[in-house]
């Protein structure tokens, strides 16, 4: 017995606020054995039929797909449902679906976040649940399908819906409605069309108008798609073109109702489908639509189907046609009903089955069926023959028949047909078999049906299996898709028979619904990615897109160059994104790591930028006066004009003459306006960023007899980036900042850095009904990303193996889309999380965002720095100098990044950030790493003075028995560094003289060996060290690191091979005395000096490069390079270097090896296969040590030629090849 109940009292509450009857409307219920169909009763009526009748609605145990179906009498939007279980039972349902029908046939199901949505029923008998629906449907005929119930039970249900009525008109495919406009000629600025359609057609026009100008707009139907085609004009010379066309949607062929809407005001354009709204702004430079023809909806390409609520720019066209006030004389029979489709598609999921009979024993195959899906693979039909068997398959999205008949002999035939059938399209498939042909048409495209002639014979057997079947021998998957139109053995499957079970068997089908789905469309794939699909699932192609991840979200390039400077690269030309999962796509800009970017789109965060603009004339006004009109102005970043000029400022309209009162008539604020016939120039710098950059520039005097102008746009330069080093600290647990709610919906994305000493710590929090996002520090090694959309809270956890909480800086970044979630720390930790293949996808959020503490609860305690959420760069500093315990900017950068400044590098804290200074080393540039060199010619020398020019003339032995000064300097050690390359010998590469007969020199000998001569005093002779035998003089760059401590000498010589020959010295002092003099190159000097130096190496000098020459704490050569020699003599006396001859500045000394010790062809030591790694460079004395006893212990086996000992054999066990071998000497006595 089937029990209807239906509380039509909160049902015709709500419709009488809908439409002006209040009808109860009637109730279908199903069961396997009846169907019982209750009349129509005024509301109050069915109202006391509901409290006279106990129970609800619960099918029998045998029916194996029970249903309960709502008939609303007509057509409805319908917004809401609600559930009960049934009366005074343990039944109710716990889970169900929801399908809906205009006709009782081709149902579809309701879908929500791109899936078959499942609701949540009730989990008693009487509570209530109600759903809103996201997205209204509207239909005549509701079907609720139990999906679960209860376990103490069985299935029991009460329903209410809630809906409003419609009107619709019936389009045949050959009428057209005409609306006139109330003036002939429309010049319409602004546009607003409304519509809902529903075809079986997948082409066909549904409105057009069009003006005698050219203007038009069009809404079509393409391939199931919806084209929206508009020109605000065009020009005759083709230098204007206004054609817009934009696509949205896929499979609107499906029967059944789609909303659109287009909003237009001048180029802007919001295009509606569905719930999915594309933003466009339309080509060329008119913004009305001038039309003077009448709109019309269906006709011009056949377009068949039903629309309704048409609204035109305010008037309903729908009540119109309905009123007989618009021309509808085109059509033969206008209808207000719209008409059904005569198809009964059949949805087969991964698990489903379908047998139906044909026709036995006979001799001829002839099968028709259409399918559409998106697997490139699945077995459609399969069927036992009276001797053999028949598959159709698709493979690789081509269609495959695979006879095989036994009957005789073997007899194997396969033909495929068709390409790229997966695409989601509705495809005919058309079989005939008989004796000696067989032939697959795929289409209906008859000139490309495929025949075969094999001989076979053939007895069909009288059953066909759609979707799959066990006892196939195809690989292929089971059939995911819909079917539809299928005629077995010639005979159309009566699948109203099959529904009923009169006929065939199934499992797991859906019946007289087609539930696939496009989910690419619309497309998660972001910045230009590629979707693919299958049935279940959607990928994305990120290649060339310059982003990454799941849904192509996350940019593969940094923020800015400021980014790539701290990661340690060097001025070279990037790829930036400056709002990294924003609109704004990647370019290349010319970083310089001294702070300079040349680039194009930055200016936002840029702390300064520049751009230089050019203006040269003859005769060609610029901007008149500034009370005149301007003749040339420029637009900015925000498409805004602007009337002042290089050198000038906003709402000045001068040049730069004109500021600096210096034009060439007084009487004009602009060279150029002074309208001479001489070239004259107006130019210099713009420098509000918030301008820049120029994107045009217009010029209008130029049209007259004589006058010429040239224009030069210089390229936009900015330098540094606010938003890297934006931050705040956070001093108390329960300060926090707040901003607006997160707009994160579907794709959303966070990072920073951040740096506490605290154990834990909540990082941000944004919150909604029960939707919620938060990152958090939960422990010292543990950083947490946990979120719900509203299938439940999923946290993501990374693991550090070192303490967060020490005072350094790491980065945090985050990531959830519809197809997974990701967490990375520090670039070293990571986990992913895929999203459920079926559950709400997107992030419903209202509360606040709050920075530093989640609702006053452990709050964070530190530093949080460029924090980006989807791209856009929240401005903690700004916000923090307003809120109480939280502190703009943060100290302390130098703990965390002063490892980058190298080779003595002294890292300084600024506000925003720090900075290497390099003052006190060889080196330059941002991290302390770009040598510093120079190419001496013959006798160009560097002198760099330790003492005064009067203290180091003064030779007096009372000066010198005087108490030292502070330039005065007695060494007990000396550190010297440098680089050299040359082929030219002898010569002086570095000399440190003294007050005494005291000095220090570094020389290549005759042969190019290299020499340390010392002269400390004690000895009768210099104490020399010859140091290496090989000839350093071959071109290539060699370095030198030499140290004394005492009687102790380290010397490292980094070179390709040599040999070390060794003496001790004698005894001797320990003190350097009375420094006065560094030389580099030549020496030139008055006073004691080595006679065998002079003679020997002085003449005619060094020839060749230096770098990176330090001598203690001084680099001479670098202090001689960034001080030019000056003619003013204070200022020769406050700088202590000074150099002759030419001196230029080059890195030719520290360059890498050009020439490797051995051909890698020749070299029978060669680990690798031809790869020259000269680049790899070892100098550490810490490996040395280990090296050199390694070294020792083999060269007593190494028993070949030290040319041929290569240094791969005498170091195999660290598996590397250095080109470079350094040699560490320690000679102490």
């Amino acid at each position: 017995m089937c029990l209807p109940v239906f509380l039509c009292v909160y049902l015709c509450f709500y419709m009488f606020t809908c439409v002006s009857t209040c009808l109860c409307l009637p109730v279908f219920l199903r069961v396997t054995c009846v169907s019982t169909c209750l009349p129509v009763f005024l509301c109050v009526y069915l109202y006391f039929y509901v409290f006279t009748c106990a129970g609800g609605w619960s099918p029998q145990d045998s029916d194996s797909y029970p249903w309960l179906q709502v008939d609303l009498g007509s057509r409805k939007q319908v917004v809401a449902v609600a559930t009960q279980g049934r009366y005074s039972s343990s039944d109710w349902t716990t889970r169900y679906r929801l399908l809906y029908s205009d006709t009782g046939r081709n149902w579809k199901p309701y879908h929500q976040d791109g899936n078959i949505w499942a609701f949540s029923g009730n989990s008693n008998t009487e509570s209530v649940v109600r759903h809103d629906l996201a997205q209204g449907i509207v239909g005549r005929l509701l079907r609720f399908v139990p999906l679960d119930w209860s376990g103490e039970g069985r299935i029991g249900l009460r329903i209410e819906v809630y809906g409003c009525s419609y009107y619709v008109i019936n389009f045949d495919g050959q009428g057209v409605i005409s609306y006139r406009f109330k003036v002939k000629k429309m010049k319409i600025i602004k546009d607003v069309i409304a519509l809902k359609f529903k075809t079986w057609d997948s082409e066909g026009v549904i409105l057009h108008g069009e003006g005698q100008q050219g203007d038009y707009i069009t809404l079509e139907l393409r391939k199931a798609k919806l084209l929206l085609q508009i020109n605000l004009g065009s020009n005759q010379y083709g230098s204007i073109l206004g054609h817009t066309s934009v696509t949205s949607g896929s499979l609107l062929d499906d029967h059944h109702w789609h909303s659109v809407m287009i909003e237009r005001y001048r180029r802007n354009v919001n295009f509606t489908l569905d719930t999915h709204t594309q933003h466009f702004r339309t080509n060329g430079e008119f913004d009305h639509l001038d039309l003077d023809y009448e709109p019309m909806g269906g006709g011009m390409k056949n377009f068949r189907g039903c629309m309704e609520s048409i609204n035109y720019n305010g008037d309903n066209i729908t009540d119109l046609a309905r009123r007989k006030k618009l021309d509808t004389s085109s059509f033969r029979n206008l209808s207000f009903s719209c008409m059904e489709s005569h198809s009964f598609p059949v949805f087969f999921n991964a698990t489903s089955f379908l047998q139906l009979p044909g026709r036995a024993n006979q001799d001829v195959v002839s099968l028709r069926f259409q399918f559409r899906t998106w697997n490139a693979n699945g077995l459609l039909l399969f069927s036992n023959l009276d001797d053999g068997t028949l598959e159709i398959a698709l493979d690789d999205g081509k269609m495959g028949v695979h006879f095989n008949v036994t009957q005789t002999k073997n007899t194997r035939i396969a033909i495929s047909s068709g390409s790229g059938l997966n695409d989601g399209q509705w495809h005919a498939v058309h079989l005939v078999a008989k004796e000696n042909s067989v032939m697959l048409t795929i289409d209906g495209d008859e000139a490309s049906a495929v025949r075969t002639t094999t001989p076979i014979i053939i007895r069909t057997g009288g059953t066909y299996h759609l979707g799959g079947e066990e006892g196939s021998v195809c690989v292929c998957k089971s059939f995911q898709g819909c079917m539809q139109a299928i005629l077995l053995d010639d005979q159309l499957a009566d699948m109203h028979a099959v529904e009923k079970g009169i006929v065939g068997v199934f499992e797991n089908v859906s019946l007289d619904m087609c539930a696939i789905i496009d989910r690419c469309m619309p497309n998660h794939c972001e910045h230009g990615g590629r979707c693919k699909q299958t049935w279940d699932n959607f990928s994305c192609t990120c290649d060339r897109t310059g982003y990454t991840g799941a849904t192509c979200h996350t940019s593969l390039f940094e923020q800015s160059c400021e980014a790539y400077k701290h990661l340690g690269r060097s001025s070279d030309t990037y790829w930036i994104d400056p709002d990294g999962s924003g609109p704004l796509r990647p370019f290349k800009v010319n970083c310089n790591m001294t702070g300079v970017c040349v680039c194009v789109s930055i200016t936002t965060s840029a702390e300064h930028c520049q751009q230089q603009v050019s203006y040269a004339c003859r005769m060609s006004r610029l901007l008149n006066t500034p009370e005149g009109t301007p003749y040339t102005w420029w637009v900015g970043r925000s498409s805004e004009k602007h009337f002042y000029w290089g050198g000038s400022g906003p709402g000045i309209q001068k040049c730069s003459c004109g500021i600096d009162r210096n034009c060439t008539d007084p009487k004009y604020d602009c060279n150029c306006d002074a309208d001479h016939k001489q070239w004259r120039e107006d130019s210099g710098l713009l420098v509000y960023k918030d301008h820049l950059p120029v994107s045009q520039v217009a010029v209008g005097d130029t049209n007259r007899q004589g006058s010429e102008a040239k224009l030069t746009i210089g390229p936009l330069r900015c330098q540094g980036d606010h938003n890297y080093w934006n931050a705040a600290s956070f001093t108390t647990p329960s300060s926090y900042l707040h901003f607006s709610t997160f707009q994160g919906e579907t794709s959303a994305d966070i990072s920073f850095y951040f740096k506490t000493s605290a154990p834990y710590g909540v990082f941000l929090e944004n919150l909604g009904n029960t939707d919620f996002i938060r990152l958090e520090l939960k422990s010292p090694t543990v950083v947490s990303f946990s979120f719900d959309v509203g299938n439940g809270p999923v946290e993501l956890a990374v693991h550090s193996a070192t303490p967060l909480n020490d005072d350094q800086w790491h980065r945090v970044m985050a990531e959830r889309n519809v197809k997974e979630a990701v967490l990375q720390l520090d670039l070293n930790y990571r986990e992913t999380r895929p999203a459920p293949p079926q559950g709400h996808t997107r992030l419903e959020l209202f509360s606040q965002l709050y920075v530093g503490a989640a609702g006053g609860q452990r709050g964070f305690l530190g530093c949080i720095r460029s924090l980006r959420m989807n791209g856009v760069t929240l401005d903690l500093e700004e916000r923090a100098k307003v809120t109480p315990g939280v502190k703009p900017g943060c100290q302390g950068h130098c703990t965390s990044y002063g490892m980058y400044c190298r080779n003595g590098g002294k890292c300084v804290e600024k506000y925003n950030g720090y900075s290497c200074d390099c003052t006190a080393t060889a080196y330059d540039g941002p991290f302390c790493t770009k040598d510093v060199g120079g190419f001496f010619e013959a006798g160009t020398l560097v002198r760099y003075n330790f003492l005064s020019e009067a203290a180091a003339a003064n030779q007096d032995a009372r000066f010198l028995a005087q108490p030292l000064t502070a330039q005065e300097v007695n060494l007990t050690g000396e550190a010297v560094a440098f680089s050299f390359s040359t082929s030219n010998t002898p010569a002086i590469l570095l000399y440190v003289s003294s007050k005494t007969q005291d000095y220090l020199g570094l020389v290549l000998r005759q042969n190019g060996t290299l020499q340390v001569r010392y002269n400390l005093g004690g000895l009768k002779e210099p104490f020399t060290i010859d140091v290496d035998q090989r000839n350093l003089a071959n071109g290539q760059p060699h370095t030198i690191n030499m140290s004394r401590i005492n009687r102790t000498i380290t010397i490292q010589v980094c070179t390709h091979t040599h040999t070390p020959s060794l003496r001790r010295p004698k005894a001797s002092d320990t003190q350097l005395n009375l420094v006065k003099t560094l030389f580099l190159g030549k020496v030139f000097e008055t006073g004691v000096i080595d006679p065998v130096l002079i003679e020997r190496y002085n003449t005619p000098g060094f020839v060749g490069c230096l770098s990176r020459v330090q001598f203690n704490g001084v680099a001479p050569l670098k202090t001689a390079l960034r001080n030019p020699i000056t003619d003013r003599p204070t200022e020769r006396q406050s700088v202590p270097v000074s150099y002759q001859g030419k001196l230029v500045e080059s890195n030719c000394g520290a360059s890498p090896l050009t020439i490797p010790p051995m051909s890698a062809v020749t070299d029978p030591w060669r680990l690798d296969s031809g790869t020259i790694h000269t680049d790899m460079f070892i100098c550490q004395p810490l490996y040395f040590l280990f090296l050199f006893s390694l070294f020792l212990f083999s060269l007593s086996s190494c028993l070949i030629s030290p040319d041929f000992c290569h240094p791969s054999q005498v170091f195999p066990v660290l598996g590397f090849e250095p080109l470079s071998l350094c040699l560490s000497l320690s000679l102490s006595h």
